[in-house]
């Protein structure tokens, strides 16, 4: 019998066919594989190494530290301080998040708007995240955590750092302050550093114009993470580079001094160095604390800061503009003079009132100053002088010699929110109202009323550019990092030396002869003399029946209006006469009284600074306007 059949035989090829195509498919299945692992363990492997790498360690961003602002002796304006935290780990609380915060509710105070922001940062990050409780305790709040920490499960005393203005309000309008960001300032500066919990910005002042330089750059952390994102442990740290120091031309003594001198008023007072522009004093009062908007402010503070009708919060030395009023006469006799409208023999009989067309236009003397001419018309303020003064100018010229000393346009001074305020002519009236330039409108500008308006850095501009004749433009910035900001370069005004020396005269007459509207108010050391023009600025218009009282000149009057309608008091000034190193101007907001605070302000300022640097006066002014402010000894920082 055979030993296979043929059904057999046909079995056999069958099986044998199928363990071939197993075998086979089993094959390219393990060939696939073996590619595939030869790519990913020789080919790729530094490419996962790499991944794999950075999914184990972590690179987290350092903020720096913020870059000081110091003033121009290197007194520390805005600088770094401790602050003391307290947060929450709430993987490692006991008990649960609500209790702990009960617990250290009862050590330090935490608000319920403070409760709703800790549970949704808990909320919104992982458990073993720290969560902050509070920041910028007091120490004796820190040291209290601190002795109940046994008792506090999950609670971690930190000591970072913060931005501190030991100044307060003094400085509040020049540095500004530094606050949280917002979304909008994510979405405009692209820095990763906004990002960072905690990280303040410049939001006003000096800290906002160079925060990009103040602010640093970015340090690293890097650290061993497991799947999960927790933090094993530190493999190395980058500090970053700490941001650029700021130095200005502040004298930081002259500028607390003037602060001190203005109290609580709504006022304004800026005090420049004629030589070369440097800002040695801008204050703006009432002020603010920059600290509350770097610790958070609170509902309560914000609502008595924008409710204030002394508006703390506007820069009035730079943002507020004003009728400049008399203060403005100088300006327009140096136009009239260098046109040829006038000369220093022109006069005009002030009968205190003066017809024009349907109008009839006021001396603030009610019964006239006589006859004036350039020299006494500036030292008694005669207003019928300058209306004619005005009238015989023209408005085009007028324009165009308010612009010369800086008036109408921006000074570009450093701190951000400049108003350039208004010297009307016909363009601008036009494209204002529609309506074409009026010939009483230039008998108003010449006084300073109507549509004129000015800062102060700007009318301190114009008293320094009268008293030098030089194109003085106003700086607050010194030293940025290692880099000197550059001076613009001091170039002559377009005017003649004795139409400069006939208004000084007239500005110097106002103080320093009987008569004249500020002589009570003098400097009377020798030599420390100072020049100046005293205005008032409308802010209603004045009655027929005021104006035949004569109320409206006293101070009985006055103080009966709401603090509102009352006028504002202006003065600008250079001193000291002989070789004029300093120029003010203050605005004393609803201010004006016959005891002319703002000059007394200003008189106490300006012989304040004369008196500090009498040592240090040059005899003739340098060819090059170098350095001169040089701090005496004995002054202290």
């Amino acid at each position: 019998m055979p030993l296979f059949d043929r059904k057999d035989k046909s079995r056999y090829a069958t099986f044998t066919r199928r363990t071939m195509l197993m075998g086979g498919g089993v094959t390219a299945v393990l060939t696939a594989l073996g590619i595939r692992l030869y790519q990913l363990q020789i080919v790729d492997a530094e490419e996962y190494m790499t991944r794999a790498e950075e999914n184990r360690v972590n690179k987290r961003l350092i903020a720096p530290l913020r870059g000081r602002i110091l003033d121009r002796f290197g007194t520390e304006l805005a600088s770094n301080r401790r602050n003391y935290r307290v947060l929450l780990i709430p993987e490692q609380v006991s008990g649960g998040v609500e209790k702990a915060l009960d617990t250290v509710g009862r050590i330090i105070q935490l608000t319920p708007h403070d409760r709703e922001r800790i549970l949704r940062d808990i909320a919104s990050n992982k458990k073993f995240v720290p969560a902050t409780v509070a920041e910028n305790l007091t120490w004796e709040e820190f040291s209290e955590v601190n002795l109940h920490l046994p008792y506090l499960s999950g609670i971690v005393p930190d000591v970072g750092q913060t931005r501190d203005y030991p100044y307060g309000d003094v400085l509040s309008h020049v540095l500004g302050y530094v606050a949280s960001v917002s979304e909008k300032d994510m979405q405009n500066d692209p820095d990763p550093m906004l990002s960072l919990p905690g990280f303040r910005i410049g939001k006003r002042g000096i800290e906002k114009a160079y925060d990009s330089a103040v602010r640093g750059t970015a340090g690293t952390d890097n650290v061993e993470v497991n799947a999960y994102g927790r933090v094993i442990r530190e493999l190395g740290r980058d500090p970053g580079t700490p941001g650029a120091d700021v130095y200005l031309t502040i004298d930081n003594d002259l500028q607390r001094y003037a602060a001190a001198r203005m109290g609580d008023e709504s006022a304004a007072m800026v005090v420049m160095d004629i030589t070369n522009g440097d800002v040695l004093a801008l204050v703006s009062t009432p002020g603010f604390d920059p600290n509350l908007f770097n610790v958070g402010i609170k509902d309560a503070q914000w609502k008595a800061l924008t409710t204030d009708d002394h508006t703390p919060l506007i820069n009035k030395a730079i943002s507020g503009t004003y009728p400049p009023g008399s203060t403005f006469k100088p300006i327009n006799a140096l136009s009239a003079l260098e046109a040829g409208a006038i000369d220093e023999n022109f006069t005009v009989d002030c009968t205190g009132s003066l017809p024009f067309g349907n109008y009839v236009f006021h001396c603030w003397q009610h019964h006239g100053h006589g006859r004036m001419n350039v020299h006494t018309a500036i030292q008694h303020s005669c207003d019928i002088f300058f209306y004619e003064v005005a009238r015989r100018l023209g408005i085009d010229a007028l324009e165009a010699g308010a612009h010369r000393v800086g008036l109408g346009q921006l000074t570009h001074i450093e701190i951000p929110g400049e108003a350039s305020g208004i010297v009307p002519g016909r363009a601008w009236k036009l494209a204002k109202f529609g309506t074409p330039w009026a010939p009483g409108d230039t008998l108003n500008a010449g006084i300073g009323q109507g549509y004129v308006t000015a800062s102060p850095i700007q009318l301190a501009t114009a008293a320094a550019r009268i008293a030098s004749g030089n194109a003085v433009v106003p700086r607050i910035t010194r030293v940025v990092g290692k880099a000197t900001q550059p001076r613009p370069e001091l170039k002559r005004l377009d005017v003649s030396d004795k139409s400069l020396q006939i208004v000084q005269a007239g500005m110097s007459a106002a103080l320093n002869e009987p008569g004249g509207t500020a002589y009570n108010w003098r400097i009377t050391q020798p030599g420390l003399e100072m020049a100046g023009k005293t205005g008032t600025a409308q802010v209603h218009h004045i009655s027929k029946e005021e104006r035949a009282s004569g109320g409206r000149s006293t101070d009985a009057f006055e103080m009966k209006l709401p603090w509102k309608l009352r006028e504002h008091a202006l003065f600008m000034a250079f001193a000291p006469i002989s070789l004029p190193r300093y120029s003010a101007a203050i605005i004393l907001e609803h201010g004006s009284t016959l005891a002319h605070p703002h000059v007394q302000i200003v008189r106490d300022t300006l012989l304040y600074a004369q008196m500090r640097q009498t040592a240090m006066l040059p005899t003739a002014y340098p060819t090059n306007a170098a350095e001169l402010y040089v701090k005496p000894e004995g002054v202290r920082s």
